[in-house]
């Protein structure tokens, strides 16, 4: 028999067990990953059957997080930490655990959830869509990297990764509040996990050095003549060409390694000589599930006043499905209605087109669409519509 019940704080590491099996992952820094999971709302699928103690079986954690869409912030549930025992596969376990998420976030009167996916197919399945991509690249800075736009020529300085949260924090809400999918961060989140000493990913790297200039900021670690960027802010294309020459011009190193960046990064069309950057990935990045789909439609801003009947089916949220009347603009209004529908679509896709990462006209195209009036498509591209591509640039 398998019961879900909320994992307690004292019990951080059965969680911690279950995804080193889970993700064969062998665990080097527990104490950073107890506080990770002290963060949690924690959701346990314990199998009541076993000799002895109840076993944990199964398990979901949820973030409490703001996210950014496009004119603001939206309580979300981040998920992690999902897994399921390999000895307990196919018996439901995965479906239970997401559809107690769907409800407690919506009893915290959360509208969306987002999740990282290890494997893509599985949460297609459960109404998630891909809301945003990133892109990786390297360049080359054996011989002098050139810019097309002129840096700003106010001065940086490197700061101390303590210094960070209170220095570096207003840029980065400035940031998330132009470009959407970002997620809030707190002090302790920006120590722990963007700052943090040591890369458990990549330990060979440095610490953290921060740089900083009165708009922007870098933070990047080093190793055997490379630059490993992490995360890099620019109110301007000045600004940020400010911290691309830095970056390239620091003493005994030959590259920069970008592995996570926006899919519109400026750099890509700011250097001088195009093949000194080279793309080296393209992946789908933040997972997101609109979990109420009219509290998420009103949320958010739009480009262009229109109005719009979408036929929404949704094989989890019941409260979801049918159709609703989409009126975007200043006062945006999402409401039921019986009209003839002008698009067709699962509620996955409209996750993907919620941010403005992916194209109606493309899923259209795709067949997963259905536009029942012609240029419907369109119209919504166009109320859909952000200056900056959506990005998410932390892990969870």
């Amino acid at each position: 028999m398998i019961e879900l019940r909320d994992v307690p704080a004292d019990d951080a590491d059965s969680m911690i067990d279950l995804a080193a099996t889970v993700f064969h992952l062998r665990i080097t820094d527990r104490e950073s990953l107890q506080w990770f999971v002290n963060r949690m709302e924690r959701i346990g699928a314990y199998d009541l059957g076993g000799p002895g103690e109840d076993l944990l079986a199964g398990q979901l954690g949820a973030l409490p997080q703001r996210l950014s869409v496009p004119g603001g912030t939206l309580d979300c549930s981040a998920i992690t930490f999902v897994g399921v025992l390999p000895t307990h596969r196919r018996r439901g376990i995965l479906s239970s655990l997401i559809d107690r998420m769907h409800a407690d976030a919506a009893a915290a009167g959360r509208p969306v959830a987002a999740l990282w996916a290890s494997e893509g197919p599985i949460y297609g399945r459960y109404g998630f869509g891909v809301a945003d991509r990133r892109i990786g690249f390297e360049v080359d800075t054996s011989r002098p990297f050139g810019l097309r736009t002129v840096p700003d020529d106010r001065p940086l300085r490197l700061i101390d990764r303590e210094r960070a949260p209170g220095v570096l924090g207003p840029m980065y809400e400035r940031e998330i509040a132009r470009r959407p999918g970002g997620l809030a961060r707190d002090g302790d989140w920006w120590l722990h996990r963007n700052v943090a000493p040591v890369d458990h990913g990549n330990p060979r790297y440095t610490e953290p050095r921060v740089v900083v200039h009165p708009e922007g900021y870098a933070i990047y670690r080093t190793h055997e003549r490379t630059v490993r960027l992490y995360d890099l802010v620019a109110e301007t294309p000045r600004v940020e060409a400010a911290l691309w020459t830095y970056l390239a011009s620091i003493d005994l190193t030959r590259k920069i390694v970008a592995p996570e960046r926006p899919v519109d990064d400026l750099v890509l069309q700011m250097a001088a000589d195009p093949d000194q950057v080279t793309v080296t990935g393209d992946a789908a990045a933040l997972w997101l599930r609109l979990v109420d789909l009219p509290a998420a439609l009103r949320a958010r801003s739009w480009a262009a006043e229109d109005a719009f009947v979408l036929d929404v089916a949704d094989a989890r949220v019941p409260g979801n499905r049918g159709r609703w009347r989409l009126t975007t603009g200043e006062k945006p209004g999402c409401e039921r209605t019986d009209d003839a529908p002008d698009l067709a679509l699962d509620t996955a896709d409209l996750a993907a087109v919620y941010l403005g990462g992916t194209r109606v006209r493309t899923l259209v195209r795709v067949g997963t669409v259905a536009e029942h009036t012609p240029g419907a498509a369109d119209r919504l591209d166009a109320a859909l519509a952000v200056p900056l591509a959506p990005y998410t640039g932390d892990d969870f």
